[in-house]
């Protein structure tokens, strides 16, 4: 049986925080809408709560399109979005052990989901046992989130190691962008694209908005970097300085989104 992690980023806010971050019909027809020829049935695995699923499920009501998610929370708030889509629904499940059988889906989908995972390569496998023949994969998610800086803040350097190094007994891993590519080879997948974009881009003083979204980020995240730091005090002085460097008009942060494709190939 696949032990259960908990989500580092479990809150009640969380679910708001990404509805705020996601323009969702700008998001599908960039990267997905490209991959839905011939697709008749399309699993997000991750699906959280179903902001991506209700813009697609609107948009191609004769596909079927279903969300799987660990909490049973974020499925319930996945259900109550997409109520009234004949097409769509939600169910509770492991992203490393899929409750579905093999070749069910012709385009199975994760996004900012693997970055959590302790075990990436068994999600990766299960996803491409559950596509179809010739079906597709197509998974994202982040590089250098956290990390990439210029100039470098030493201390502010220093505690966020120290935080990843705790984070990584979680699974957590903020460069798993790159590793997608591996990733798909190791599960046997053939013609893997890959395309990468800037994502998190502030060079000089961040704006209200995406500093509202780094608050709120800290502050659910707070537990877990007071475990890290050893303190909540040390964690409210990490946030702050970390805040205030992002609001330092002599900074540059930045991080990249990696977008991969990849095919499974027809049996032998």
């Amino acid at each position: 049986m696949t032990k259960t992690q908990a989500y580092i980023m479990e809150h009640p806010r969380e679910a708001q925080r990404l509805l705020d971050k996601v323009d969702a019909p700008a998001w599908i027809a960039k990267f997905i809408e490209p991959h839905l020829s011939r697709v008749r049935s399309f699993l997000s695995v991750g699906c959280g709560p179903a902001v991506l699923l209700r813009e697609l499920a609107e948009r191609h009501p004769g596909i079927e399109i279903v969300g799987v998610d660990l909490s049973a929370s974020r499925v319930r708030a996945a259900e109550e979005r997409l109520r009234g889509l004949p097409n769509a629904h939600a169910c509770v499940g492991n992203a490393q052990s899929l409750p579905f059988e093999s070749d069910s889906f012709d385009l199975v989908f994760s996004r900012f989901l693997l970055e959590y995972l302790p075990d990436k390569p068994r999600a990766v496998q299960e996803m491409a046992r559950i596509c179809t023949p010739e079906g597709k994969l197509l998974l994202q998610d982040l590089d250098g989130q956290l990390v990439w800086h210029s100039p470098e803040d030493a201390e502010l350097q220093a505690d966020t190691e120290r935080i990843l190094g705790y984070l990584a007994g979680t699974g957590f891993d903020p460069f798993v962008g790159r590793k997608l590519f591996s990733l798909c080879l190791n599960a046997a997948l053939t013609d893997v694209n890959v395309q990468v974009d800037p994502y998190h881009l502030y060079a000089g003083r961040i704006n209200e908005k995406h500093f509202s979204e780094w608050q709120s980020k800290l502050k659910i995240a707070r537990p877990q970097v007071s475990a890290a730091l050893g303190s909540e005090e040390a964690a409210r002085e990490y946030s702050e300085r970390f805040l205030g460097y992002l609001r330092n008009p002599d900074t540059l942060t930045y991080s990249c989104l990696f977008t991969v494709n990849a095919t499974k190939p027809r049996r032998k």
